[in-house]
């Protein structure tokens, strides 16, 4: 008889932190690089995820400083990703699914019985 799931679920979030504490990347940043590259621009980016340019902008170069790797790149008018902030974006992805994944199976194996 197959188990039945529970109507409950775990949620996490998970971020990179350097080895003192500071935020390296994360979803915020995700998203930021993310609307980066949908709009060319991180003027573009800034206005469509309802932040100051100056914010957009120190939150990518904390990173690029705390990675030592350049994430965007001015390309004329406006920003593109660099293939390392391309890669960095997809295993992030890849990170977060597979956190997700695992704590499912956790949240399953440890919790559901005691929650139907």
């Amino acid at each position: 008889m197959p188990t039945q799931r529970t109507p409950f679920c775990i949620r996490s979030k998970i971020w990179i932190e350097d080895d003192q504490g500071h935020v390296v990347f994360g979803l915020g940043r995700y998203r930021i690089l993310q609307t980066v590259r949908q709009t060319g621009s991180m003027h573009a980016a800034a206005k469509a995820l309802k932040m100051s340019y100056r914010s957009v902008w120190m939150r990518i170069r904390a990173s690029e400083q705390r990675i030592g790797k350049p994430l965007v790149v001015r390309e004329g008018n406006g920003s593109r990703l660099t293939s390392f902030g391309e890669k960095l974006m997809a295993g992030f992805e890849r990170l977060q699914q597979r956190v997700k994944d695992e704590s499912d199976s956790v949240f399953d194996s440890l919790m559901s019985d005691h929650l139907k």
